[in-house]
């Protein structure tokens, strides 16, 4: 069916029941769900009462909770699917229409029945460091508390600075903010991104480039899931989808889906368009502790994305010592 037909189904049929967006319940995933929502809006002025659209919380079993304290994801036996295994239920069972994510915490395989867009040309994929008192990763003195709960972040803060002491510091991005001011960091690092949706911009001391700390996959990059067979949804996203955007994230979670990833193994991939209109993406692999640190580039056609990433990922398994990847 086209995109013409479906889209004129779904002004006729005027959606008696309104379309329900899932998403989690953070003060981030809010903002982020109400974008989504503009963006729908503005590609689709017959949607014109927010009405149309119900943004519908979701609690899934990622989110922080004071029990939890500062305890790791592996600690607690999880990976990327916590963040949206709920939503992802909401979703198949008919609940909800269509769910939004940051692409970055979204496992690098869906369920069956559900389709992954990106939305949107992708905001600022690096990471962001937040000092007490020192401005820069380089400023911190011997010793200095850094805290993340990513493993990415920690092999990679370990890989250029082993005399830094990293330690998990869990919530949302307001409650990670507190403990630093509470004391219990000398710095944190968290996605610059994040922190520019949520109007933070000012607290950030200075940003690390991506040739030191290579970004998670799809970092920086706003995702819509659907079902497979729902036509009209496929249809009213269409317009917002950023081409290149797609590509890039395609290449990145090709890696990770390649090198089995999950959060159990420090790894990183990115990728670009470059001005001559090639896919250039990058990878890296390492253990917690900063050591067997590997990070391997390749380039392409973008229409090739998802095989570049494949065999990028499948070149830096080969090159990584075996008992890197927990299964």
């Amino acid at each position: 069916m086209s995109l013409c037909r479906c889209l004129q189904d779904f002004r006729e049929k005027k959606m008696k029941k309104m379309i329900r967006l899932g998403t989690r319940g953070s003060p981030l995933a809010l903002i982020q769900a109400e974008e989504i929502r503009r963006h729908l809006f503005e590609a689709h002025p017959h949607l014109s009462a927010e009405g149309d659209i119900e943004i519908i919380p979701i609690r899934t079993t990622g989110d922080w909770r004071p029990e939890h304290k500062d305890r790791r994801f592996v600690e607690m036996g999880g990976n990327k699917g916590l963040f949206t295994k709920e939503i992802e239920d909401a979703l198949l069972t008919g609940y909800i229409d269509m769910a939004t994510h940051s692409m970055k915490d979204v496992a690098s395989v869906v369920p069956d029945g559900l389709s992954l867009c990106a939305i949107s040309p992708r905001s600022d994929p690096r990471d962001a460091f937040i000092g007490r008192k020192a401005q820069t990763l380089e400023d911190l003195p011997a010793g200095a508390v850094v805290g993340t709960s990513s493993l990415r972040r920690q092999a990679q803060i370990l890989a250029l600075r082993r005399d830094l002491r990293v330690v998990p510091l869990r919530g949302n991005v307001e409650t990670r903010m507190q403990k630093l001011e509470d004391g219990l960091a000398d710095a944190i690092v968290l996605a610059a991104a994040g922190l520019a949706r949520l109007g933070m911009t000012a607290r950030i001391s200075s940003i690390l480039p991506v040739t030191t700390m290579l970004p998670a996959a799809a970092q920086g990059v706003l995702g819509v899931e659907f079902r497979d067979d729902d036509a009209a949804m496929r249809a009213l996203l269409a317009p917002l989808i950023d081409r290149d955007t797609q590509l890039c994230v395609m290449a990145e979670r090709a890696v990770m889906r390649a090198l089995g990833g999950t959060c159990q193994t420090p790894a990183a991939a990115y990728a670009t368009i470059t001005p001559s209109g090639l896919l250039a993406l990058e990878a890296m692999v390492a253990r917690a502790d900063g050591t067997d640190l590997i990070r391997l580039a390749a380039t392409g056609k973008p229409e090739d994305a998802d095989q570049i990433g494949e065999m990028l990922g499948e070149n830096l398994r080969r090159r990584s010592p075996a008992d890197l990847f927990v299964t």
